[in-house]
């Protein structure tokens, strides 16, 4: 198992278990406490707002749920959590987790590439829930981001996931329902506000080699 390198300034993720359906099932969870902000795509907690937790549960191959979100919620009051989070659902083993950081930036990834192909696809969309994402990325940076910063960091973090999975071996853009999360600190009155997160910005540069680090640290090889 790949070493765990925590968000900075985030408290390092705890491994929790619980039975479900018969089954041993673990999670990560992250108790961020108050003071940041963060954007995510995530079915519980997602958009941008103060989140004080963020969730990464592994659930059984062939999850037939459709309210995930309710599921996600059950699973955060039954650890504990109250207010605000991010709750991120996978079918990978989320034991084989990798991690990296860069500069004070630091991203955590869970990869399954067993459902995989390329975003521009001729396939027809749906617009019911999708069964769990397999890459998730959680990541965090120790500075303030404007909104628009946020959702640079987005596309940093997925561009820098794709650069993994090519140079990984693998031909494919990500899952058809990966899943990002990225943390960064609530703006304080003194607290300088960048307002880019691209990947030539000085925090989109290190969270781009933080979050290819981290994916590529976790995904199987090809053929596995």
């Amino acid at each position: 198992m790949t070493s765990v390198v925590a968000p900075a300034g985030l408290p390092a993720p705890r491994l929790l278990t619980r039975t479900e359906d018969g089954q041993r099932l673990p999670a990560l969870l992250w108790p961020a406490g108050p003071g940041w902000r963060m954007i995510s795509n995530a079915v519980l907690g997602g958009g941008i707002g103060e989140r004080g937790w963020v969730l990464n549960a592994q659930v059984a191959h062939g999850y037939r749920r459709t309210d995930p979100e309710r599921h996600l919620a059950d699973l955060a009051e039954a650890a504990g959590l109250h207010g605000a989070g991010v709750g991120l659902m996978t079918a990978a083993d989320i034991t084989a987790l990798g991690s990296a950081g860069d500069g004070g930036a630091t991203a955590v990834a869970t990869a399954g590439v067993r459902v995989r192909g390329w975003a521009a696809s001729p396939a027809a969309g749906t617009t019911g829930p999708s069964a769990p994402g397999t890459i998730n990325v959680v990541a965090a940076i120790p500075a303030a981001l404007s909104d628009a910063a946020l959702v640079n960091a987005v596309v940093t973090a997925t561009e820098a996931k794709v650069q993994a999975l090519l140079e990984a071996g693998y031909d494919c853009s990500g899952t058809p329902t990966d899943a990002v999360c990225v943390a960064a600190r609530t703006p304080r009155t003194d607290d300088e506000l960048h307002a880019f997160a691209g990947p030539r910005s000085l925090w989109g540069a290190r969270l781009a080699r933080a979050v290819h680090g981290a994916v590529r640290a976790a995904l199987p090889a090809p053929g596995d």
